[in-house]
């Protein structure tokens, strides 16, 4: 007996090693590992809902109606495909420089006897 514990002295040791570390570290890193796929499956559905978000205000900047006809466009064209009037002059103005009373519409009360 005293022969194999001579030759395989080191085996012994790094044995006694592995099984005194992998405990205390394999488990501490297998928590880490599970935490962090729970994170990513979290956060991926998060992530993609924001492109999402930011792909649809992306699309919907670009949309345009004209003035004359109201059809709608998706800004690839200089005019507009239902009666030709230029859009260029749309996608320059901005909808807030409008003042208030030029937006609404003015109602006059009528008393119904």
């Amino acid at each position: 007996m005293s022969y194999f514990l001579k030759v395989n002295k080191n085996l012994i040791t790094y044995s006694l090693i592995l099984l005194i570390v992998i405990p205390i570290f394999g488990i501490n890193f297998f928590i880490s590992f599970i935490g962090n796929v729970l994170l990513l499956l979290f956060l991926i559905p998060f992530l993609l809902l924001l492109l999402v978000i930011l792909g649809f205000n992306s699309f919907k900047s670009k949309i345009d109606t004209c003035k004359n006809c109201g059809a709608i466009s998706l800004g690839l064209s200089k005019s507009c495909m239902n009666c030709g009037a230029d859009l260029e002059n749309i996608s320059q103005q901005n909808k807030l420089d409008k003042k208030p009373s030029e937006s609404t519409i003015e109602i006059k009360a009528e008393e119904i006897k």
